[in-house]
């Protein structure tokens, strides 16, 4: 039986990236994937999200899931792979390819049976996800009726902008004091810690990671005035990032993993994403150089 409170102990205060899937001509980008995973490897995360939305998840096919997962899991040997999931086949294939939780895609029939059902694979961390993407709005019977089930060990909250529904799922974490708070918020990172959450489970981590561990870890050690500055470069990178449209991100951090020299300029396409122009890959290249200035 897995270990839940080592689970929890290994994610708290952690940043896990969720990663996107760089592709090539319509085809994943294998080199790339690889390189990106090797770079990963050696910066300061928990973990990863691999088949989230960033990761494009529900479209990849089968083959290429196994293909990503098996690639992280063998670079992360020693850290934490979550992957989505949306279907308890999907929790199987992950589980089979040495995934250590499962996030559950949101859904409006019977969600805690859905994540119950889910849990029977893996661990799972439900996910508040915000509707245009997909989610649902699980009001506060339901979100305590999943929080109550044992192999649920916390809940990501990924609402977009807004900070009322990130408070009150905040509100309703408290009457679950044994679950994790895990903020997907990339446009509040810094405040949603402020307001409980406990680690991160963001796309935005998936570049320029090393500054947003930082700010986790700032605020963990209660550095305000790192996490006052480190929060001022996050808020900027988020606002470059999740422009509108804001689907397109998934391109624009695939572009600022090429701008960082992670992975090579024309392995970034997003077959499931908006087309965006080349203006839109410049206010990426200034964002992340920014970032770097930063960093220095």
């Amino acid at each position: 039986m897995t270990d839940l409170a080592a689970l929890r102990s290994r994610l708290e205060w952690g940043l896990v990236p969720a990663v996107p899937v760089p592709y090539k001509e319509g085809q994943l980008a294998a080199e790339a994937q690889q390189a990106y995973a090797r770079w990963m490897a050696g910066q300061p995360v928990a973990g990863v999200a691999v088949w989230a939305h960033t990761g494009r998840g529900p479209h990849l096919s089968a083959t290429d899931r196994r293909r990503v997962l098996a690639a992280w899991r063998a670079a992360l040997p020693d850290k934490l792979v979550v992957a989505g999931a949306n279907s308890i086949e999907m929790a199987r294939e992950a589980r089979a390819g040495g995934a250590d939780l499962a996030l559950a895609f949101p859904r409006r029939d019977d969600p805690a049976g859905y994540h119950r059902e889910l849990s029977r694979e893996l661990p799972v961390i439900a996910f508040y996800l915000y509707e245009a993407a997909g989610g649902v709005a699980y009001d506060d019977v339901t979100l305590h009726a999943i929080l109550s089930l044992d192999r649920v060990i916390g809940i990501k909250v990924a609402t977009l902008d807004s900070v009322v529904t990130y408070q009150r799922v905040a509100r309703v974490m408290r009457d679950h004091p044994g679950k994790l708070l895990i903020t997907g918020e990339d446009r509040f990172l810094g405040y949603s810690f402020m307001t409980g959450a406990r680690a991160a489970l963001i796309g935005m981590g998936a570049a320029v990671t090393d500054l947003q561990a930082e700010l986790v870890r700032a605020f963990a050690a209660q550095r305000l005035g790192d996490f006052l500055r480190l929060t001022s470069v996050t808020d900027a990178l988020g606002a470059a990032i999740f422009a509108a449209p804001v689907d397109g991100y998934v391109r624009r951090l695939l572009w600022a993993l090429a701008e960082e020299g992670v992975i090579p300029g024309d392995a970034c396409d997003d077959p499931w994403g908006p087309a965006l122009d080349s203006a839109e890959r410049e206010l990426v290249r200034r964002a992340v150089r920014d970032a770097r200035a930063t960093r220095r």
